[in-house]
């Protein structure tokens, strides 16, 4: 096997008396889609921006495609893509426009630069609006066209921050379809940050990384076994009491998550009639489901992204506490 894609150690970044970034080991293979995922907040971007070549490092190492970020960070900008988490087009040129100024700037030569941009505007399905201005375009399309600006000069690796944040679950479905083709087409490595876990799902593997520190590194699947519990969450006429009883008669740790009980157990759904059983608190509702990503950062982290982003640090989940049984 040759050398990673991406290769990180020790990484950290620290702004004043804020740590970012908090001694990140990391390998992406080569051809991989790997995901970060992470609330808002959590040192995703500040990582990208370091293996970018955007920021330095206070301290640790990483190389991209083989080229140190720091002593060669010239080699590393030649062969990254990055669509940033801010929009960064000229709405008042066209996408041709903005495809031929960034060919332009890299350098490619001008037979080469047109073969590209009908290229990366056919994988984007962009062709026919190729001389429209980019200002006449929806969120949607704006965000394609920074995609097939980012694979326009073939990167070895493309970094997509957030791509797909500030749109509608309709298009991000959309766009998730492009990049999963467009990574088979061009035969590249893909680095994206999100915090949405039905995006993580498309990747090969994910890092959880919550606080400036990567909690776990898996396939989605293997992490969700890992788990090896259902969710179960409660509405009760008595929260406290039923939280009380859950420890106390049924065994099981519960806490408050997003307004109702939480407790995870093997086999949610047998369990559920001895819960109305010995509970001794009254029911309304019951909700049972399979381990999710959202279960899985829980189990590391404590709290869900919701939780994260609300910046409300939470009771410890008994997701946590079951994995730190293992």
């Amino acid at each position: 096997m040759g050398e990673p894609a991406v290769q990180v150690r020790g990484l950290t970044k620290t702004f004043g008396e804020v740590q970012a970034v908090r001694g990140i080991d990391l390998d992406v293979a080569e051809r991989e889609m790997f995901g970060f995922l992470g609330p808002n907040g959590a040192g995703k971007t500040t990582t990208i921006k370091i293996l970018c070549t955007l920021a330095d490092a206070t301290s640790g190492t990483a190389r991209v495609a083989g080229h140190d970020v720091t002593t060669q960070r010239a080699a590393v900008r030649s062969r990254i893509g990055l669509v940033f988490q801010e929009p960064t087009l000229d709405a008042y040129l066209t996408g041709n426009q903005n495809l031929r100024f960034h060919g332009e700037l890299y350098g490619m030569p001008r037979g080469l630069l047109r073969e590209r941009m009908d290229q990366v505007l056919t994988m984007v399905g962009l062709v026919d609006r190729r001389k429209d201005l980019v200002r006449t375009y929806s969120g949607g399309m704006r965000r394609r066209l920074e995609i097939a600006r980012g694979l326009l000069h073939a990167p070895t690796v493309l970094f997509l921050d957030e791509p797909t944040i500030g749109l509608d679950p309709q298009t991000r479905a959309a766009i998730w379809e492009h990049i999963s083709a467009l990574r088979e087409a061009e035969d590249i490595t893909v680095f994206v940050t999100t915090h949405y876990m039905e995006e993580a799902e498309h990747c090969d593997r994910i890092s959880i990384i919550d606080n400036g520190e990567i909690a776990v590194t898996d396939t989605p699947e293997a992490l969700k076994a890992r788990i090896g519990a259902d969710r179960v969450q409660i509405r009760t006429d008595d929260d406290p009491a039923a939280i009380r009883q859950l420890r106390e008669r049924l065994g099981v740790d519960a806490a408050m998550h997003e307004g109702m009980v939480t407790f995870a157990v093997p086999g949610g759904a047998e369990f559920v009639p001895r819960l109305f059983a010995e509970l001794g608190v009254g029911i309304g509702t019951v909700t049972v489901t399979r381990p999710s990503l959202d279960d899985v950062f829980m189990a590391y982290t404590g709290r869900t992204i919701r939780d994260a982003e609300q910046a409300n640090p939470s009771a410890l989940h008994p997701f946590r506490l079951m994995a730190g049984r293992r």
